[in-house]
């Protein structure tokens, strides 16, 4: 269902002139005025009266001198981090020389080792043909000691067996009568 007041649609030649609600008439009202200046007049007035104080004031010198100060901040912190990057630079340029020291001493150190390894090997090789030479040596002394004491030994028994078998020999061929013979020689002499 349709309102049967509709709101109606208006046309003004100015903003202060309006249909009043559910009377449709029109009312226009009078925009104030002072000293000859509408409101936005006064606010224009109010606004440029604030800045000349703001200038009067110095508040632009605080201001620039606030960022003044922050750009003379700013500029120090990049003096300060271009120093810190010197420093930087400086020690890994410090250490790679460093590294680069280091690895020629390990580089020394390993050519160092190889000679002493070689010449341990070369000592060990003469000690262990030294130690082999003694071996042989004392082996062959032993062998020469056993067989003088063979040969000892065998003249021993031969001795033993050359006397055993003159005394059966001489037991055989000499009886009583020779034994008296020869022991009678043999007092005579003394």
């Amino acid at each position: 269902m349709a309102n049967p007041e509709a709101p109606q649609v208006f046309e003004t030649e100015s903003p202060a002139v309006f249909e009043a609600e559910g009377h449709g008439a029109h009312v226009e009202h009078a925009e104030p005025m002072a000293l000859g200046l509408a409101p936005g007049g006064w606010v224009g007035l109010a606004m440029l009266v604030f800045l000349i104080v703001l200038i009067w004031k110095g508040v632009l010198k605080t201001i620039g001198g606030g960022l003044d100060a922050k750009i003379a901040a700013i500029k120090a912190n990049l003096d300060e981090a271009k120093q810190l990057r010197a420093e930087a630079e400086a020690l890994r340029a410090e250490y790679s020389a460093k590294i680069a020291g280091a690895e020629k001493d390990a580089e020394a150190m390993l050519e160092g080792a190889r000679q002493e390894a070689e010449a341990i090997v070369a000592k060990a090789e003469t000690d262990t043909a030294a130690a082999i030479a003694r071996r042989e040596q004392m082996a062959t002394d032993k062998i020469a000691a056993a067989e003088r004491q063979a040969i000892a030994e065998l003249k021993a028994r031969a001795a033993d067996a050359s006397t055993r078998a003159a005394a059966s020999l001489i037991a055989e061929g000499h009886d009583a009568a020779a034994d008296k013979a020869l022991a009678d020689q043999a007092i005579a002499a003394i």
